[in-house]
């Protein structure tokens, strides 16, 4: 299986971010994917923070999850809280 390592293209200059795959002296062949930019423009944001918003009104709508019949119970078991001392 391939490793993946992060790095920012400069020009023509791979910087690495962390871990460095390779000593200064070797070399290896490399397939290279530009992101796009992880910054959305405010319109963009906004956007997607009301098509969120609906979605929630329209699962609250509809009663909730109903796989999840015991939200906070769900919440206990996927968070796997243990009680804090004293507080029983």
């Amino acid at each position: 299986m391939l490793k993946t390592y992060k790095a920012r293209l400069k020009g023509e200059r791979l910087e690495w971010s962390g871990e460095v795959p390779l000593a200064a002296s070797q070399e290896a062949d490399v397939l290279v994917t530009v992101l796009p930019p992880l910054e959305l423009a405010e319109g963009e944001r906004r956007e997607r923070g009301a098509g969120m918003a609906a979605a929630l009104r329209e699962i609250a709508a509809r009663g909730g999850i109903r796989s999840i019949p015991d939200p906070v119970a769900w919440q206990r078991e996927i968070r796997e809280d243990r009680p804090l001392p004293g507080r029983e």
